[in-house]
């Protein structure tokens, strides 16, 4: 399936014309030259996300974006062009990432890297009007899975929530959820509910929390009664019954940033809550949360947890953690078991394999969207399936059109560390195909 040629956007090309008949002048030649750029010239990117808010925050995406670009700089460009990454705050803000966006098409940018944005609709769009690829962003929207210039790298927080679903229903009896009441919070229940229905397992209790709140105390007294074994058992089961029982209920979340402060709220309501086990996906609890919680003897210990991608210690991530080593080591924002951090490897994985399929020709914008769009197959050394973004290489999710990629990792905390639980990925293609 080939995509029709875009016209170039009036700005755009009459700034290209005016350079034209300035060259043409200077050369006294009578033909305008061509408007191919220099094949050798930079390729220049533009990364944004969060940083220094007073909620979600994603300082280690930038940074890594930078880090990556050094490194390729440092070892002869991507084909001998140098690559030049331009940053961005979008201080998760709607009229911020709607600014980073208008910063790109000035820029000129070839691509969208590797960025973490919660407002996809505000940027998608500035981006769509200028013909500028969107590439691996984080999946926080579905507006990334929809709009025909954005190629994602992983399947969004539906992906993670079916998954984590498919995991706790092998060990819980019952299932408490505490997500955002937001709209695309709205969603996760049902994904989550599916999951545990297919392995017998009754329906997640919802609780619904504000999406900036400091204090969680209600939702964790909520999540803990639904979760936990009902008094009644005591009687019926006995005092060890009972206790078996409540072992089995689980206490998941799903709140971003704020997933920290709802468990610590979760450890202040129940100190000793080691007869209900709590879950989490990637993005929203990660090894550094995991380290400030406690570790082996805090609060997140036996947590089971579904992310996009292999656990840190994984083989699989030693060229990431070696381009870290030489690029940035001594960059606190760089974290190789931040998730962000991880999908921004794959976001720029993608566009070096797309200027390596494009050889001597001209890199721009138009270009590595065209061999997006003719399906070159990325390899991202086993972090992922091979990425393609043609129609026919598409999940028929119907509300997710643009989503190639739909496996999940599980993982469980084991001593305080983010441990694999089996070394390969589980699909969620088929629950996501038959959910929304």
């Amino acid at each position: 399936m080939t995509d029709r040629p875009r016209a170039l956007p009036t700005r755009r090309l009459t700034r290209l014309l005016a350079l034209a008949v300035t060259a043409s002048l200077a050369a006294g030649c009578g033909a305008l030259p061509g408007f191919s750029s220099d094949t050798k010239g930079p390729v220049t990117v533009m990364t944004w996300a969060p940083e220094n808010t007073k909620g979600t925050d994603a300082p280690g995406v930038p940074a890594m974006a930078r880090a990556y670009a050094r490194w390729v700089n440092a070892n002869g460009g991507l084909g001998g062009r140098d690559l030049k990454v331009i940053t961005c705050n979008e201080h998760n803000d709607v009229n911020g990432a709607a600014d980073c966006a208008r910063q790109a098409v000035d820029a000129e940018v070839t691509a969208v890297v590797g960025s973490y944005s919660q407002y996809g609709r505000s940027f998608l769009s500035t981006l769509e009007a200028e013909g500028i690829p969107f590439i691996g962003g984080f999946g926080l929207t579905e507006d990334e899975f929809t709009s025909p210039l954005s190629y994602p790298v992983n399947g969004g927080q539906v992906a993670l929530i079916a998954g984590n679903g498919r995991q706790l229903a092998a060990h819980c009896s019952k299932v408490s959820l505490v997500r955002p009441d937001t709209i695309a919070g709205d969603d996760l229940p049902e994904l989550l509910d599916f999951s545990l229905k297919q392995a017998g397992r009754p329906a997640a209790t919802d609780i619904r929390a504000k999406e900036d709140a400091n204090d969680f105390t209600a939702q964790a007294e909520d999540a803990l009664a639904s979760a936990g074994a009902p008094a009644s058992l005591a009687t019926t089961l006995g005092t060890e019954g009972a206790r078996e029982q409540a072992r089995k209920g689980c206490v998941t979340a799903a709140l971003g940033d704020q997933t920290t402060t709802f468990f610590d709220s979760l450890r202040r309501v129940r100190e000793d809550f080691q007869d209900v086990r709590i879950g989490s996906v990637l993005g929203s609890l990660d090894q550094t949360s995991i380290n400030r919680g406690g570790g082996k003897s805090g609060v997140y210990e036996g947590a089971y947890v579904t992310g996009w991608y292999p656990a840190a210690s994984d083989d699989r991530w030693e060229p990431m953690r070696k381009v870290i080593r030489e690029q940035a080591f001594n960059d606190n924002r760089i974290d190789s078991a931040d998730a962000g951090v991880q999908n921004t490897w794959i976001a720029y994985t993608v566009l070096t394999q797309v200027v390596a399929s494009l050889g001597e020709g001209t890199v721009d914008a138009r270009s590595v969207t065209r061999a997006l769009n003719d399906g070159v197959r990325i390899k991202t050394g086993g972090l992922t399936p091979t990425l393609s973004w043609r129609f026919e290489d598409t999940i028929a999710v119907r509300d997710y059109p643009r989503m190639v990629n739909a496996h999940v990792w599980f993982q469980q905390v084991k001593r305080g560390q983010l441990t694999p639980v089996g070394r390969t990925s589980v699909n969620m293609a088929d629950t996501l195909e038959r959910t929304i």
